[in-house]
């Protein structure tokens, strides 16, 4: 639970940041967009390995940095061959944080059903 508090106040100190920031011009928006979908996913993968008692903080800031660098390169690759490459990457980011998404559901679906028949059985 402190791992959630903690995770939650620091989203929320980074919209209040990101909100007092000036705007990115649109030439860099797709870098910008990749690295925030990058750092999305990490972020629900993280809340998705903790629900499997898998979290390890090692593993989920390497993937932080590594995969949004990973995506910014593929995304400047593509604008140098004049493809849209960061399509793709952010086709796999959002496969993956559905994917994730649903394995949050299930265990909290599967909290949510075992705390209901221990109170039916008191």
């Amino acid at each position: 639970m402190k791992t959630f508090i903690s995770g939650a106040v620091c989203i929320l100190f980074g919209c209040i940041i990101g909100s007092l920031m000036p705007t990115i011009s649109y030439e860099y928006s797709k870098y910008l967009a990749i690295a925030i979908m990058a750092a999305f996913d990490s972020s629900i993968g993280a809340l998705a390995a903790k629900t499997q008692n898998k979290y390890d903080y090692k593993i989920f800031f390497s993937g932080f940095i590594v995969n949004a660098l990973i995506a910014i390169l593929f995304t400047l690759m593509g604008e140098n061959l004049d493809v849209d490459i960061y399509l793709a990457a952010i086709f796999v980011f959002v496969f993956r944080i559905f994917n994730n998404l649903s394995v949050i559901r299930r265990y909290a679906i599967e909290k949510f059903v075992a705390k209901r028949s221990i109170e039916k059985n008191k």
